[in-house]
């Protein structure tokens, strides 16, 4: 599974003038636009933007007025190198002695393979 670093950022409050855009809507979209883009140049993926409250004290009493600030969440794949999987080794196998005399089937098994078959708890047989 993939890690990420993250990294939240102020929404911008303000637009930019740029010429041809009149709305602010459109001035706004460019800006978080070029926003956006700048943090895409830098290797971010934008994730979401998030409006969370923020406790904050002020004022001559000094108290405290919750306000919402706006973000926006990107994240990016940890840079550190990931670890090569564990190789696993296969067990040595074991020779199983002579092959057993034909039972059924007219062929010789192997004395390993019909103690796999039966469970490795089980007594050889024969």
């Amino acid at each position: 599974m993939a890690q990420y670093e993250y990294k939240v950022v102020a929404a911008p409050e303000r637009t930019e003038k740029v010429k041809g855009l009149r709305t602010t809507g459109e001035r706004f979209a460019h800006t978080l636009g070029t926003s956006l883009n700048e943090m895409a140049r830098e290797g971010w993926e934008f994730l979401r933007a998030e409006t969370l409250p923020c406790a904050e004290r002020g004022g001559l009493l000094r108290r405290v007025r919750v306000s919402e600030q706006h973000v926006l969440v990107f994240r990016r794949p940890l840079s550190a190198p990931q670890e090569a999987p564990a190789r696993i080794e296969p067990a040595p196998v074991r020779a199983a002695g002579p092959l057993s005399p034909g039972r059924g089937g007219g062929h010789d098994e192997p004395l390993l393979s019909r103690r796999s078959e039966a469970g490795d708890d089980a007594p050889p047989r024969g």
